[in-house]
């Protein structure tokens, strides 16, 4: 167990990094962010921080000498950084956690081999390849890139009509999974932790609705059945402990509703704070930033319990972050932004919670 005054690496250096390096600094928690990227706004709230590209392998080696533990706030951290730094500290979640949630494929065989229902899938290498895939699992399905695809980027939908060599194109002929169609009611995640000792802990399963493919706001907690509240926690569990997961991790699944009643379909792991777990930082006892930081550190699991009856996040997205006086005016709102310089269309800025009692 590390203890107050160590420093903890983190590898990216956007938002999750910054809310990490802020959460970690409540317990005494020094933080040391690596980036590529001249002006992340994590640089603004940590101790120190490194510009240098993920395979400068001099500078991770610094990087690793001036740390006690090395974690990531993004899942497409290359392979070598990893296995680079593995060898100075220890890399937590595990370096084999990132191979497996970097490659939807691989996720989606790892999850299906635990039990744990998925969309059904096809492997597509090429147009031949889609087209069999397509007769297999019909129209409509979704065509998704195997890797470096998030906020509905690097995946196109297969619809009547749609001519499958130009959808494959589309997707650069990069490796592809083809995820069959499935007919939810509402998308839910469970955000939780696990720590070094195995100690797991959960959120309140939480609903997300999502406006052109980012997600726009965050419940918690869910409008669903208590058992399948208590199977969507213990989906997240079993994923965690088959992975020896440690620090905080995002489940993100599909509720089916139909006349046997409610059912989940698992969609896909995020290997480290989520956007759909900021609810926490107002609405919980212990945050996902500060649970993350306890974990990876080795220190006890923090409480999970909700404050008040419901909590909404709501995420800034490009220009909404312009109202931030009008939200510091409401009574109630608990507003955090990113710290960026330049609001663009689609940019996650910042994001509101509040908290209903």
């Amino acid at each position: 167990m590390l203890s107050p005054g160590a420093t903890i690496g983190i590898l990216g250096g956007g938002q999750l990094a910054r809310m990490l390096a802020l959460a970690g600094a409540r317990l005494g928690l020094k933080s040391h962010v690596f980036s590529p990227v001249p002006d992340d706004p994590a640089f603004d709230v940590c101790a120190a921080h490194t510009k240098a590209d993920f395979l400068d392998e001099a500078a991770l080696a610094a990087f690793a000498d001036s740390v006690d533990v090395v974690t990531y706030e993004f899942e497409n951290v290359p392979a070598r950084t990893a296995e680079v730094l593995e060898a100075h500290r220890p890399v937590r979640p595990n370096p084999k956690v990132l191979a497996l949630t970097q490659d939807r494929l691989i996720e989606k065989q790892f999850v299906r081999g635990l039990g744990i229902a998925t969309a059904d899938f096809a492997d597509v290498t090429d147009a031949d390849s889609l087209a069999r895939a397509v007769a297999q699992l019909g129209r409509p399905s979704i065509l998704k890139t195997r890797r470096f695809g998030y906020d509905g980027k690097g995946q196109t939908q297969v619809r009547d009509g749609v001519d499958l060599a130009q959808a494959f194109a589309s997707l650069g002929g990069a490796p592809c999974i083809l995820e069959g169609f499935v007919p939810f009611t509402k998308e839910v995640s469970v955000v939780a932790a696990r720590g070094v000792d195995g100690a797991f802990r959960a959120w309140d399963v939480c609903e997300n609705v999502h406006a052109h493919h980012i997600l726009a706001t965050t419940t918690a907690p869910a409008a669903i059945s208590e058992k399948t509240a208590r199977d969507a926690v213990e989906m997240a569990r079993v994923i965690a402990d088959a992975a020896n997961y440690v620090g905080v991790i995002a489940v993100e699944m599909f509720v089916v509703s139909d006349a046997q009643g409610e059912r989940l379909v698992v969609n896909e792991i995020a290997p480290r704070v989520h956007n759909s777990g900021h609810w926490t930082q107002d609405g919980a006892v212990t945050s996902q930033f500060e649970q993350h930081m306890r974990a990876v550190a080795g220190m006890p699991l923090g409480a999970t319990r909700r404050h008040g009856q419901k909590v909404v996040m709501r995420n800034l997205i490009g220009a909404d972050a312009d109202t931030w006086a009008q939200i510091l005016a409401e009574d109630g709102a608990c507003l955090h932004l990113y710290g960026k310089r330049e609001s663009r269309p689609g940019r996650k800025m910042g994001h509101v919670n509040r908290v209903y009692e």
